[in-house]
This record gives C-alpha cells, sequence and structure tokens, in this order.
C-alpha cells in the first residue's frame, strides 16, 4: 500500500502558531536549504512515528522533491522516501489537481492512499473512473496540517484494506 504525503499545508500547518525547538541545531542544513524553507519549525517532530506505523510505503508527493529527503525526514524520523516525479510539461488548466494524473501513473494499478490540503470531489471522481484499485484521497485542512483526527481516518481506512 502506497501512501503518497505532500508537505505544505499537510504537515505544515498554515494557520499555526507552534513552533518545535532549534531545527536547526538539531539537524546541520545546508544554509540554502534551511533559509529555503523558514516554516519547518511548525513541523510536528512525532509525525514520523505516526506515519510509519500507519505500515505503508510512504512517498513524498510534494514541490519539495529532494529537500524532503534532505530536510523533513530527518527531522520526522524518517529514512529517505522515494519521489514522484512530477512531468515537466504544464497542464492546461482544469479543475483536476495537476498531482492526480501523475499520482494515478505511479501508483501503477496498486491500492493507495494520498494525503494532500488541495483534493477535491473531481480528484476523487477521476481516480474513482481511472484507477482499478482502492484509493483514499484525504483532504487535509491546510490550517491545522495532520491531527489525530485525520489519522483516525487513514488508521480505519488502511485497516479495513489491509497494508500489503
Amino acid at each position: 500500500m502506497l501512501l503518497f504525503l505532500d508537505v505544505d499545508g499537510t504537515l505544515i500547518p498554515f494557520g499555526a502558531a507552534h513552533s518545535y525547538p532549534s531545527y536547526e541545531a538539531r539537524f546541520a542544513l545546508p544554509q540554502t536549504a534551511a533559509a529555503a524553507r523558514p516554516l519547518l519549525s511548525r513541523i510536528d517532530p512525532a509525525l514520523g512515528a505516526r506515519l510509519t506505523a500507519l505500515d505503508c510505503e510512504l512517498v513524498w508527493a510534494t514541490t519539495w522533491m529532494d529537500d524532503a529527503n534532505v530536510c523533513l525526514a530527518p527531522w520526522l524520523g524518517l529514512p529517505p522516501l522515494s519521489l514522484v516525479d512530477w512531468p515537466d510539461e504544464e497542464e492546461p488548466p482544469t479543475p483536476l489537481h495537476w498531482k492526480t494524473r501523475p499520482l494515478v501513473s505511479w501508483a501503477d494499478g496498486r491500492p493507495f492512499v494520498w494525503v494532500d490540503d488541495e483534493i477535491t470531489a473531481v480528484d476523487r471522481t477521476w481516480v474513482a473512473a481511472h484507477h482499478p484499485a482502492p484509493a483514499l484521497l484525504h483532504r487535509v485542512d491546510h490550517r491545522h496540517g495532520l491531527t489525530d483526527a485525520d489519522f483516525a481516518v487513514l488508521e480505519e481506512w488502511l485497516g479495513g484494506r489491509g497494508c500489503s
């Protein structure tokens, strides 16, 4: 079972004032990486253990690309994760999220969960029509990021499908 994981609005809550201490002190990051990602301290480092406990193959589904492995994985206590390689060509604007087609292609018929703050009913309908395996597209509230309630939904869905 794959779990596609977005970063901005999902791991980094945009409405949170809480900051976790000394990110820069814990991890020697290249100055450019740390400077380019000023909201890293909003990420709860305990999320890594919770994501790992879901017992799925975690895959970065973010525009952070390898910065997700350089900056986020160590903070979350995760090993380097696979990255979805986004197509270089831009699609014409549609109501379908630009990540939807590449994620379905990357899943290649395998069951998956997609956790993001920009998922809509259009994406759910398209995936249901174009992906043969079970898929959960779970929208996270960007103001709060992943919460206990989100993990409850993920755990319930995965428990009913079984991770394999």
